[in-house]
C-alpha cells in the first residue's frame, strides 16, 4: 500500500475524474439512446443491445486491474482508460449519424465505440476505484465513496443540462460537435485533475506472487486469478456483489409501469417519483458517509453493519411496495419509494467503501485484480438485472390477471433476493482473516482451479 494518505482536496480531485466519466457515458446511455429510438425511429433493443454490450465487455476488468498490480502504478490505466473512453464517446455520437444514411455502416462503428466505451470505462473506473483504496485511511473511505459517487451523479446531471441546451434544434452535426467537445473536456479534467495526486514511490511486485516458472504474461493472469479465487473473502464478496446488484438493478424498469399500471399515476407523476428515489439515494449516501467519519472507526466490521443493514432495509421497501399494490388507493407509495432510495444510497455506498477496504485483504499486490473482479461482477449484473425485472413482470403477468399480484411477486422476489445479499455480504466480510494461514491453496482447491482456468 502506499505510505501516504489522501486528504479531502486530493478526493475531491480523483471525484473530478469520476465527474468527467460520467459526463461521456451519460451521453451514450441516455441522449443516443433518446435518439436512436425518437430521431431515428429504430427499435428500442438497438440502444438496449448496445449499453448490455458496454457492460459485458467490462468483464475485462480483472485484467485491467491485475495490468495496474504489475506496474506499480494506478494513474496511466486512469488516463489511459479515459482516452478510450472518450474515444468510443465520439464514435458512438459519430455512428449515431451515421445511422441515418448508412445503417450497416452506422451500426458497426457503434458496436465497436461501444466496445471502447466498456474497456475505457472497466480500465479507468478499476484504477480509480484501487487508487482510492491504497491511499485513503480506514474511516475516510465511506466518505470518499460518497463523493466520488455524488460527483459522477453531478457528470450525469450538468453534461445532461448543458450539452442538452445545445443538441436542439437536433441535427447529426450537431450531435458529432457537442460529444466531441464533452470528450476533450473530460479528457483535460481528467489529465489535471491527477496530476500529482499519486503517491510517486513505486510499488514493488513480490516474486512469489507467481508460481515458479510461470512467465509474465496472460499465463501469470491466470495463476493470479486462481490465487484471487481462491481466497474465500475474495470469492464469497464477488458473489455477495453479483446478487446484491441484481436485486438492485432489477428493479430500475419496473417502477415506474408499475406506478401507471396499478396506481393510475401519470407519466409526469411517475417520472417525479423516480426523481424522489434518486434523491433519497443521494441523502442515504450523505447520512453513511458523515455518520462512518465521524466515527473512531471506518473499518470492514462497521461498513459489514451498514452494508447488511442496507440491504435488508431495501428488502423491507420492496416488500412494502409489493404489498402496496393490494391497496393503492390507501398506499403512501411516495414515501415508500424515497425510502427504497435512501435504503438503497447506504446499501451502494458502504458496498463501494468496503470493496476499497477488501481490497488490500489477501495475498500482496492484488488489489487491482480483487477491485476489478468485483467490478467485472457488477457489471454483469447491472447487465442482466433490468432485462431480467422486464422478463420477469411479463411472465408474471402471463400467470396473473391481477397486475398487482404480478408485480407483488416480481418485488417480492427482489426483495428476496436482497436478503440473501445480506445473508451473504454478513458471511463474506464477517472475518479479518489470515490469508497466509486460511487462504493457501490446498490440493484440492488447486486440482479445481486449474481445470476453471486452464493450464
Amino acid at each position: 500500500m502506499s505510505t501516504c494518505s489522501l486528504g479531502w482536496w486530493g478526493i475531491v480531485r480523483l471525484g473530478l475524474v469520476q465527474t468527467a466519466l460520467g459526463a461521456v457515458i451519460v451521453l451514450t446511455t441516455s441522449t443516443i439512446n433518446r435518439i436512436m429510438v425518437v430521431e431515428l425511429g429504430l427499435a428500442a433493443m438497438v440502444p438496449g443491445f448496445l449499453v448490455a454490450l458496454h457492460h459485458v465487455v467490462q468483464m475485462s476488468r480483472p485484467r485491467f486491474g491485475y495490468g495496474s498490480d504489475i506496474g506499480g502504478r494506478r494513474t496511466p490505466w486512469i488516463l489511459g482508460g479515459m482516452f478510450v473512453l472518450a474515444t468510443g464517446g465520439f464514435g458512438a455520437a459519430v455512428g449515431t449519424a451515421m445511422l441515418a444514411n448508412a445503417v450497416s455502416g452506422g451500426m458497426l462503428v457503434a458496436m465497436i465505440s461501444f466496445v471502447l466505451i466498456g474497456l475505457g470505462s472497466g480500465a479507468a473506473g478499476t484504477s480509480l476505484l484501487v487508487l482510492l483504496a491504497d491511499q485513503v485511511e480506514a474511516k475516510r473511505k465511506a466518505a470518499a465513496a460518497t463523493i466520488v459517487w455524488i460527483m459522477m451523479i453531478a457528470g450525469f446531471a450538468i453534461t445532461a443540462g448543458v450539452a442538452g441546451s445545445f443538441l436542439d434544434p437536433y441535427s447529426p452535426g450537431r450531435l458529432v460537435a457537442v460529444s466531441g467537445v464533452v470528450s476533450i473536456v473530460a479528457l483535460t479534467i481528467s489529465v489535471l485533475a491527477l496530476l500529482g495526486v499519486e503517491n510517486r514511490e513505486r510499488r514493488v511486485r513480490p516474486a512469489t506472487a507467481l508460481d515458479s516458472g510461470v512467465t509474465e504474461g496472460a499465463a501469470s493472469f491466470r495463476t493470479a486469478l486462481r490465487q484471487v479465487w481462491q481466497e474465500s473473502q475474495a470469492r464469497r464478496f464477488t458473489i455477495f456483489v453479483f446478487v446484491s446488484m441484481l436485486a438492485y438493478s432489477a428493479q430500475d424498469l419496473i417502477l415506474e409501469p408499475y406506478a401507471g399500471t396499478v396506481f393510475d399515476m401519470t407519466p409526469g407523476e411517475s417520472t417525479s417519483l423516480s426523481g424522489l428515489q434518486h434523491s433519497g439515494v443521494l441523502l442515504g449516501m450523505l447520512v453513511l458517509a458523515v455518520t462512518v467519519t465521524m466515527t473512531s472507526r471506518g473499518g470492514a466490521t462497521v461498513l459489514r453493519r451498514w452494508t447488511v443493514g442496507g440491504c435488508l432495509a431495501s428488502a423491507a421497501a420492496l416488500a412494502g411496495i409489493a404489498l402496496g399494490g393490494h391497496l393503492s388507493s390507501e398506499w403512501p407509495l411516495r414515501a415508500n419509494v424515497f425510502l427504497l432510495g435512501l435504503a438503497n444510497g447506504v446499501f451502494a455506498v458502504s458496498a463501494i467503501a468496503s470493496m476499497m477496504t477488501l481490497a488490500n485483504h489477501g495475498s500482496a499486490q492484488r488489489e487491482g485484480l480483487r477491485m476489478g473482479l468485483w467490478g467485472a461482477s457488477q457489471a454483469i449484473a447491472f447487465a442482466l438485472g433490468g432485462f431480467l425485472g422486464t422478463v420477469a413482470i411479463d411472465l408474471a403477468r402471463a400467470m396473473f390477471s391481477d397486475p398487482a399480484q404480478a408485480y407483488a411477486l416480481v418485488f417480492g422476489a427482489e426483495a428476496a433476493l436482497f436478503v440473501v445479499a445480506a445473508g451473504i455480504g454478513a458471511y463474506a466480510q464477517g472475518e479479518e482473516i489470515d490469508t497466509a494461514r486460511r487462504d493457501a491453496p490446498r490440493f484440492g482447491d488447486v486440482a479445481v482451479a486449474q481445470v476453471l482456468g486452464g493450464r
